[in-house]
């Protein structure tokens, strides 16, 4: 395959810039290698350059930032691996690095074969494609280029899980093999480049192929043996599932519903095992005066969308029925207390993966309050005022994703024997729970009637938590429309005081 034919398939704006890049001094002798080209083969738009380079990558990176107006961040200085930040174009960073060796020993070093050709940046000569990657890329095959490929950087058995889903593509049977026997290198890779790989999976519309082909490959078991634990734990017969198994397949329901594209009529294999476009319309059709595309897209940490973390707490929803899994009066199986102990185990989890505070907690309150949503009125019935007013409060931003989980969860839940009457019903529900808080603010912030300091000048009270219970109390009636005033609020902070004494 000719070089020029190849980078022929780039946009006409990408392609000017490796014309510009190719007449830099500092970049003779450099070649395109990895994403860039892998995405070329595979058909995929080109949104990074990776070079590789047999002079000094730092000085080349200052210089490219230079010409074309970047931004320089050295990523390695041991390892001479430099990046240059775009502001505007296809593309949004050049990344270089120092040739290992020649080009060959540079590509035959790589992780698998569809990211171990290259060509030449001044695009002359044929493709340099020395282990058969072009054809693995026909083939939408992932290989790894070496027996010690995964013993090189462990982190790369999760890079065949995400690189798995996120192009979509079979890796062979070797390779399989390879990774199983090779799992327990995992945990040699550092947590903050695991989190990234696990987030990178969970921001794909299969996030639960990613996640299976970690546990058929040990890995799962390596990352989160928390989840591992409710394999075989049976649940009461109102789950299809054990609790390993609905907890993934409520990543799978989130998959579905969460999917930027609607699903074809005709696919089967989906949450329930039943087509699931009537279920996605149904979904996006009552939640259509919400904004959830950017709320899913939303980045509390650059890097890892709103989307992926919620699909981390649909994994993790559950994760403690295993050890609070007992038989109530009747004989029947409950799980008291599972909620409030998974939340607590999602922070560890979370904190163990290097995860911010912010998002460790919003996980944590996924998982907390899981059941909430259909807790908040008896069964037929609208909850009150009060009630979605202490739900908001309690949940605040987390309380979007709570809805979406619940709906999730309900499908999982029911398996095959999902019925289209129910999943409507629960979308209609937790729809017009959503909508309550957009069509009336002060669900969530009511404007305040009185301060701590009107309280305690009211009461004779030191500062301390009785301020905050006699507050939440006014809060609460307000949200629930008893008071309306700041005198009402002032006569029901007295009445408190008089029951107490």
């Amino acid at each position: 395959m000719n070089a020029d034919d190849l980078l022929a398939r780039l946009e006409p704006q990408t392609r000017n810039l490796l014309t510009r890049l190719a007449g830099l001094p500092a970049l003779q002798g450099a070649f395109v290698v990895g994403g860039t080209v892998r995405d070329l083969l595979l058909g995929r738009p080109v949104r990074d350059v990776d070079l590789a380079l047999p002079g000094d990558a730092l000085a080349a990176g200052r210089q490219v930032a230079r010409v074309l107006n970047g931004h320089f961040v050295s990523l390695s200085e041991e390892r001479h691996v430099a990046r240059v930040a775009l502001d505007a174009g296809p593309i949004a960073c050049v990344d270089l690095a120092a040739l290992r060796g020649g080009i060959d020993d540079d590509l035959r070093a790589r992780d698998f074969t569809i990211g171990a050709v290259a060509l030449r940046l001044a695009g002359a000569g044929n493709v340099i494609d020395p282990l058969g990657g072009a054809a693995d890329a026909g083939a939408r095959r992932l290989r790894a280029v070496s027996p010690v490929v995964f013993d090189d950087d462990p982190l790369r058995l999760l890079r065949l899980a995400r690189l798995a889903v996120e192009l979509k593509l079979n890796a062979d049977d070797a390779t399989l093999d390879l990774a199983r026997a090779k799992s327990s290198l995992l945990p040699l890779a550092s947590p903050e480049r695991r989190r990234d790989e696990l987030v990178r999976v969970c921001a794909t519309d299969d996030a639960h192929g990613g996640l299976r082909l970690m546990d058929a490959l040990g890995l799962l078991e390596t990352e989160f043996p928390e989840v591992c634990a409710g394999r075989g734990v049976v649940q009461p017969k109102e789950h299809y599932y054990d609790v390993f198994d609905h907890a993934l397949e409520t990543v799978r329901a989130l998959d579905g519903l969460l999917g930027s594209d609607e699903p074809d009529a005709s696919e089967g294999d989906s949450p329930g095992r039943k087509p699931l476009a009537p279920v996605w319309r149904a979904l996006w059709d009552a939640f259509a005066f919400a904004d959830l595309r950017a709320h899913l897209d939303d980045e509390p940490v650059a890097g890892r969308p709103r989307r992926a973390l919620l699909k981390l707490a649909g994994l993790l929803h559950d994760v403690a029925k295993p050890q609070t899994r007992a038989p109530d009066a009747t004989g029947r199986i409950r799980f008291f207390g599972h909620a409030e102990l998974g939340a607590e185990a999602a922070q560890r989890i979370m904190r163990r993966l290097r995860f911010s505070g912010r998002e460790a907690e919003y996980v944590a309150t996924l998982v907390r309050e899981h059941l909430r949503p259909l807790q908040l009125a008896a069964p037929g019935e609208r909850p009150t005022r009060r009630a979605l007013s202490r739900f908001f409060r309690d949940t605040g931003d987390a309380s979007t994703g709570l809805l979406l989980l619940s709906l999730a969860d309900h499908l999982a839940a029911r398996g095959p024997k999902a019925d289209e009457r129910s999943w409507r019903a629960h979308v209609e529900y937790l729809a017009w729970v959503l909508r309550s808080r957009f069509e009336d603010e002060t669900l969530v912030s009511p404007p305040r009637l009185v301060t701590g300091h009107d309280v305690m000048a009211e009461l004779g009270l030191e500062p301390g938590p009785e301020v905050g219970r006699v507050l939440r109390a006014i809060e609460e009636a307000q949200a629930s429309g008893e008071i309306t005033t700041r005198e009402e609020a002032l006569a029901l902070a007295r009445a408190a005081r008089d029951r107490r004494e």
